[in-house]
């Protein structure tokens, strides 16, 4: 294997998640990509692809972007289409219409499944199909590293597709770069895009909140990565909001023998800051907390996963 292969690994992953949306995951992810990149080579990847925002924080601009095909869409032959109906009447998804000024079908593509039974069903041949663009997987350079992230189109799916596209081209990045670690900011939830973005980590962190749905959110996400087998740890976000939670939360984790890194309280100044897309390291209440939820993962990685 070449030094580019990212068969090759060299480097270590941990990823990102929350149980839900809001916890505050990207702007940790931003965090603990310019930590590590101080200290080596780093490789950040925005696996959220349906929300993508990780490069709102680190900044930057893209240098590569590289169409995301998936699925298929039905296209029809206007020459050998009857307007028999016969496949609008046999599409469950309501995909096709026929034209009553021209008498052909048409394809609604927002709405084709690209299942194929309108292919069967034509007796003319008047049916085929062409691949679909689902959206883009970009790259970027920023003051943290190379950044990879995704942009998924309009009313699109398969995003656990695309979180699987992002990172297997930031593994090849971390390869070609020679970086010790892939940072992915993974998608909120406990769906099949979360399972792309956690699959052979090395260690998953799950940002949570101290509210009813933080801490049931992030019942289900440890029970997710138990079931992977994959090592976790928790770091709870806005956690002078509710430290009653806070404490029933880092209860949970104890009982689960998962580590919590960390408590980030809640301060006017870092959301200010960060909806102004600056990592606010000049604020203690900030800056302290991340360095030492850093330096605890870095030594559960292994010492410096920055460098291989």
């Amino acid at each position: 294997m070449t030094a580019g292969d990212p068969g090759r690994k060299t480097f270590k992953q941990l990823v990102v998640i929350s149980g839900k949306g809001g916890t505050g995951k990207t702007s940790v992810v931003a965090a603990l990509a310019r930590l590590a990149g101080e200290e080596g080579s780093v490789v950040a990847a925005d696996c959220d692809v349906e929300a993508a925002n990780l490069a709102l924080i680190l900044g930057g601009e893209d240098s590569r972007r590289d169409p995301f095909m998936s699925g298929r869409r039905a296209t029809i032959d206007p020459d050998r289409c009857v307007g028999c109906g016969l496949c609008v009447e046999s599409c469950r998804f309501d995909a096709l219409s026929l034209d009553v000024d021209g008498g052909v079908t048409e394809v609604r593509e927002l709405d084709c499944e690209g299942c194929g039974v309108c292919e069967i069903v034509c007796a003319t041949g008047a049916i085929g199909f062409r691949e679909n663009q689902a959206g883009w997987c970009l790259q970027r350079t920023t003051s943290a590293g190379p950044l990879v992230h995704a942009r998924l189109g309009v009313a699109q799916e398969r995003s656990g597709k695309l979180v699987s596209s992002v990172r297997q081209q930031a593994k090849a990045v971390a390869a070609t770069e020679g970086a010790g670690l892939v940072i992915i900011d993974g998608p909120p939830g406990i769906g099949c895009p979360v399972h792309a973005a956690v699959t052979g980590c090395d260690l998953v962190l799950v940002v949570t909140e101290p509210s009813a749905s933080g801490e049931h959110d992030l019942s289900r996400a440890l029970e997710l990565i138990a079931h992977f087998r994959l090592p976790a740890a928790v770091l709870i976000n806005k956690a002078d909001v509710a430290p009653e939670v806070a404490d029933r939360i880092e209860a949970m984790a104890r009982r689960l023998d998962v580590a919590v890194v960390g408590r980030i309280p809640f301060d006017e100044a870092i959301a200010r800051a960060l909806a102004d897309g600056v990592l606010p390291f000049d604020l203690p209440s900030f800056a302290g907390p991340m360095v030492r939820v850093w330096q605890s993962l870095r030594e559960t990685l292994g010492g410096s996963p920055a460098h291989p």
